[in-house]
């Protein structure tokens, strides 16, 4: 779960009966619209009615149109509670989250009370970091109304973050317990693609879930760690597996592979497929794959680490410093260290939460000129899509980070792996990613390598939730466009092509990085 599914708790509907109000929504939808303008052309100034119209062109996914309706009316109250939250719900998604925060700000000072505002601040700190706040925001709402699903999973979230697992368990409880499906608004014109997406109270997401828009698909979240067998379920075409950390949701993972035995749809990568590749489990499987070279990789107690026959015990698996060492189910960089020696070991636990960490052996991928390369490879519906070659003087790296926007030539050498991945990797490597790609079955998921002197290929690691980023405005990233709209198209595909539906047909030019 993210901060962004907090809010998707607020829908109280049952499937069934959001399925069967479906079924008629956009004539009514166009009815209304058309009811509410003629209206508000003899009552411009109307309040109401421009709240009223902002919704209505909200669910038929006329997102820019509702904004200018919200705005409209914010010109004439400044302070009206449920366009300051849907406004900023709006920008949020369109990813204007500087916006969408200060409309919560101003919607929590004028109506401190109000949980719903609370929440929506809440869900923006938890993604900046500001945990304390969030958590604060969080118990207020609860202190207002102390059955706010939306406020405990906000904490649950923060106390998770925070390594808290006792009190992160006792609201993933209050939120989700008895409510294992959720309906999510749809904002469509036409009939949708009916999709159920497997979550997890854990935040290991798989990225996939960015390309289900709510203009074309229905979704139902599935809490899969709450799944309970009673439930109906409602009518889909497909199901999106949005598990995507083994590590930190086996049990999760557990639940939604049982819930395949309930339909018949098909499965975007199966859970079965995502709870083989935990990181120790990963490398293990990866091992032996020709042209493959793999770190060794366990898990430790923070006990064992702290133990005075530490050295003792890291050279019987093989270790030797420098080593890293990383929390379990962050994929951003977070909680991951590079220890040189022995005497770091303890400064390094100090800084990782968690009961237990990952040992990772520590492979060296810099070049000749001292840079560290770091390549990513999406896997999509059985193909492989070069998406990035990064850059840095760091050993840690990550596109945003990474030594590439002020440097032309490091952009060069990224062009020329986008525009020929096989001759920039070899053949080597390349029969090596494919073998990777057969041997994990993910229908979509990444690869992140660097390469030897010898051509072979250095396994950094390989999950579900790896993202794929549209690139910046600025045109010195347009080298960079095609690749990842390629990307884009093929997730599409993907996704419509195995639903199988009437409505898939009509799906030909979907945006990118929408």
């Amino acid at each position: 779960m993210t901060p962004a599914r907090i809010k998707d708790l607020s829908d109280d509907r049952t499937p069934q009966s959001q399925q069967t109000a479906e079924s008629h929504a956009s004539a009514i939808l166009k009815s209304q619209l058309q009811s509410v303008e003629k209206q508000l052309a003899s009552r411009p100034a109307s309040v109401a009615l421009l709240f009223l119209k902002g919704n209505v062109l909200e669910k038929m996914g006329r997102g820019h149109e509702a904004c200018n309706a919200y705005i409209e009316l914010l010109d004439l109250d400044p302070f009206h509670l449920g366009t300051l939250n849907q406004l900023g719900n709006l920008l949020c998604a369109a990813g204007k989250k500087i916006e969408a925060r200060r409309l919560f700000s101003w919607a929590v000072a004028r109506f401190p009370d109000d949980p719903v505002s609370r929440v929506n601040l809440a869900s923006l700190l938890i993604e900046d970091g500001e945990l304390e706040d969030a958590r604060q925001h969080c118990e207020h709402a609860l202190k207002v109304d102390g059955n706010c699903r939306q406020a405990h999973a906000g904490l649950l979230l923060v106390f998770t973050k925070l390594g808290r697992t006792e009190l992160a368990s006792r609201h993933r409880h209050a939120a989700f317990q008895g409510r294992c499906v959720i309906p999510v608004a749809y904002r469509g014109e036409q009939a949708p693609i009916t999709v159920l997406e497997l979550i997890s109270t854990s935040p290991c997401i798989s990225r996939i879930t960015s390309f289900l828009l709510d203009r074309v698909f229905q979704k139902y979240l599935v809490v899969a760690d709450f799944y309970d067998p009673s439930t109906p379920l409602p009518p889909h075409h497909l199901v999106v597996n949005s598990i995507g950390d083994a590590d930190l949701a086996g049990a999760a993972l557990a639940g939604a592979q049982s819930l395949l035995a309930h339909t018949t749809a098909p499965v975007i990568n199966p859970p079965s497929a995502v709870l083989a590749t935990g990181r120790c489990n990963i490398a293990r499987r990866l091992s032996g794959v020709s042209g493959v070279i793999t770190p060794k990789t366990i898990s430790m107690s923070r006990e064992l680490l702290a133990a005075a026959d530490l050295r003792t015990t890291l050279t019987s698996h093989g270790f030797e410093f420098p080593l890293l060492l990383r929390t379990p189910g962050f994929h951003g960089g977070e909680h991951f260290l590079k220890v040189e020696t022995l005497a770091e070991i303890p400064s390094a636990l100090a800084k990782l939460p968690g009961r237990d960490l990952t040992v990772i052996q520590y492979l060296d991928a810099r070049a000749p000129d001292g840079k560290t390369r770091k390549y990513r490879v999406m896997m999509v519906d059985g193909q492989l899509y070069p998406l990035h070659a990064a850059i840095s003087s760091h050993w840690k790296i990550h596109y945003f980070s990474a030594e590439m926007a002020d440097s032309p030539q490091h952009r060069a050498e990224d062009a020329a792996f986008l525009e020929n991945m096989p001759g920039v990797l070899g053949t080597p490597a390349m029969a090596a990613l494919e073998q990777i790609q057969k041997t994990l079955g993910l229908d979509y998921g990444g690869i992140d390598f660097g390469l030897n002197d010898r051509g072979k290929l250095l396994f950094f690691e390989a999950n579900a939730t790896m993202t794929v980023l549209p690139p910046g405005a600025d045109t010195q990233w347009d080298y960079r466009r095609p690749a990842v709209e390629k990307i884009y198209k093929a997730v599409w595909a993907m996704l419509i092509n195995r639903a199988n539906c009437p409505r898939g047909r009509n799906q030909q030019n979907l945006p990118v990085g929408a």
